[in-house]
């Protein structure tokens, strides 16, 4: 099977799980954004999935993520940043990436703001900590709302980035029921951060390759899958 063959043959597969479920949970295909988590993946195999139509990839580091960048430039995919950010590389990210998925402090996204050079705006998700993991970066669902609030009126004033939701990578769950309570939280978070303070959230990116069904029916306007589309990394 060609490098090709296999790109159309896993696009196909995963997109057909997509359509599924939103057609089982009266969404539009649309409202799902399919992002291709192409960390450790070859350039040449990537480049047969936008070949293809995917428009989307997401990279956890960021030296790997900008020789992509520089090398991926036709078609034009739109980049996301999803690996934890540490506060000397927000310039280079924020001047690199169109998304970035893993801000949980409003240093963080202040610099992302001050430091994008570029005339588009960063769009931001603040992560979502829902199993409270010491591994793992995020802000608690209680202290959500709050920062998130912060971040949207700091960033307003400054320009050069904008808060568009919020993202969570939570645990392994073993059931289709504990995977759709789990998501629901980052959901009711989402709709209590708008409703206390009106900032007008619309994005959730959650779910992956073995959860994404549950995330769309919880609401995910993203979803990052690696394995089930490129296949195994390097």
């Amino acid at each position: 099977m060609s490098q090709q063959q296999y790109a159309r043959a896993k696009l196909h597969a995963v997109r057909s799980r997509i359509s599924k479920i939103c057609l089982e949970q009266r969404r539009s295909l649309n409202s799902v954004k399919l992002i291709g988590a192409s960390k450790k993946q070859s350039p040449d195999l990537i480049r047969e999935f936008l070949n293809l139509g995917l428009e989307d990839l997401g990279e956890n580091y960021l030296q790997e993520g900008i020789s992509k960048i520089e090398s991926l430039i036709e078609p034009t995919p739109t980049w996301h940043f999803i690996g934890q950010i540490q506060s000397n590389k927000t310039k280079l990210i924020a001047n690199n990436f169109d998304w970035v998925h893993g801000v949980d402090r409003l240093k963080i996204a202040t610099r992302l703001a001050k430091q994008n050079t570029r005339e588009q705006s960063v769009k931001i998700l603040l992560q979502l900590n829902l199993d409270d993991e010491h591994s793992k970066g995020g802000v608690s669902q209680s202290q959500a709302p709050e920062l998130a609030n912060q971040i949207a009126q700091e960033i307003e004033s400054i320009g050069g980035a904008e808060l568009r939701g919020f993202m969570t990578i939570p645990k392994a769950r073993n059931t289709y029921s504990e995977q759709t309570a789990t998501f629901a939280k980052a959901r009711n978070v989402l709709e209590l951060t708008n409703q206390q303070f009106g900032i007008g959230l619309t994005e959730l990116s959650m779910g992956m390759s073995g959860d994404l069904e549950a995330a769309i029916a919880e609401g995910a306007t993203m979803v990052r899958i690696g394995t089930d589309l490129f296949g195994p990394r390097d």
